[in-house]
């Protein structure tokens, strides 16, 4: 009866958690169309911006789609998802990291990649 109810509290945190890797990587990808929470561009890594065959515009446009499809694989494979997600988390932060910019958002995402990684965890423990 124990473990039932354990599982029970863990199956809670890994659906809140599955919804936000859901939501939020979808609606950051969107918004990478439309610049309205922010103006994208500014996060990229200059070094990386200077070796790009394209603007940074259309790089965050890939970026976006990467997202949204990162998202919809969290909704369908969770487990799959959030090792997805962890390791998107992880590159962008390593990406702010190496260029020394925005070490604010470096440490959110990584906590982000944190907590995306213990979803896919919880789930396979789940299934």
């Amino acid at each position: 009866m124990e473990n039932t109810i354990k599982n029970q509290e863990i199956s809670k945190v890994v659906n809140v958690l599955k919804y936000l890797f859901v939501i939020v990587p979808i609606v950051a990808g969107a918004d990478k169309f439309t610049n309205l929470l922010c103006n994208w561009e500014q996060y990229l890594n200059p070094t990386m911006a200077d070796i790009l065959p394209f603007s940074g515009a259309v790089f965050m446009k890939i970026v976006g789609v990467i997202e949204i499809v990162a998202g919809l694989i969290v909704l369908k494979k969770p487990i799959i998802g959030g090792y997805i997600v962890s390791a998107w988390l992880a590159l962008i932060a390593i990406s702010l990291l190496t260029s020394l910019n925005y070490l604010d958002v470096a440490v959110r995402d990584l906590v982000m990649a944190i907590s995306a990684l213990s979803m896919a965890k919880l789930s396979n423990i789940l299934k």
